[in-house]
């Protein structure tokens, strides 16, 4: 056998029993953690009502978004290895554009912690994730139940806009802040005779949610009619 065909057949056999192992463990941490996201979340509206007086949902909520969100960033090494077969591009796009929200508006600005966009965004992310944690890893012991599988290329219908409507209140509500205090800018003159403007950039990045959602929600379209409209159940 070739080295080319040798290539071809590890491929097509999938991960290592380690690498296996590992993405079980990976995705199995992921739907634990995100699943902790939406108790939290839920406690905060219902059970623990009464914390809402002494500190906003980002200060009860904040420690496990970051943790778990930003754990996503594993999953372009895995790409970018090959223990996981998706594309590349598309895969760091995804991961770090949710990491910004996270990171670079709400995590960054007084006012992105604040905006109703966040309940939104943390609902739809959390049941999206604990559905898309469990299909891989499901998938990856080659016993998906049928229901995982409806949910995955169902629940997207309402959740896809609920996130998207969250995520573009963060970015509204914190570009206030960045175009006043000019945070994370650089202004001409300067030795690097380089300028860059933060809030310019998060607008860029709104705009860009116009073309990019409506290709993205099709595209999930086009996936449930081809896995759950055929009536294949594998």
């Amino acid at each position: 056998m070739s080295s080319e065909t040798e290539r071809k057949a590890q491929k097509s056999r999938g991960p290592s029993q380690l690498a296996k192992f590992y993405l079980i463990l990976y995705n199995a941490v992921q739907v634990a953690g995100w699943s902790f996201m939406l108790f939290q979340l839920i406690s905060y509206y219902t059970i623990d009502k009464s914390v809402q007086s002494k500190m906003t949902l980002w200060e009860y909520i904040s420690w496990t978004v970051i943790v778990f969100q930003n754990a996503a960033v594993l999953e372009i090494i895995h790409v970018a290895i090959g223990i996981v077969k998706s594309n590349l591009f598309i895969t760091t796009v995804q991961v770090l554009s949710r990491v910004m929200v996270v990171c670079g508006v709400i995590l960054a600005t007084p006012t992105g912690r604040v905006s109703p966009g966040v309940p939104l965004a943390l609902l739809a992310w959390s049941v999206t994730e604990i559905i898309r944690y469990g299909y891989y890893a499901f998938n990856l012991i080659g016993a998906v139940p049928y229901f995982i599988v409806y949910l995955r290329y169902t629940t997207f219908i309402a959740l896809y806009p609920i996130g998207v409507t969250g995520e573009l209140l963060c970015f509204y509500w914190a570009q206030s802040h960045i175009q006043e205090s000019k945070q994370w800018s650089i202004e001409m003159p300067n030795k690097i005779n380089f300028t860059f403007s933060y809030f310019y950039f998060m607008w860029i990045v709104m705009l860009s949610y116009i073309p990019l959602f409506p290709q993205m929600y099709l595209h999930m379209f086009a996936q449930r009619k081809k896995i759950i409209g055929s009536g294949n159940k594998h």
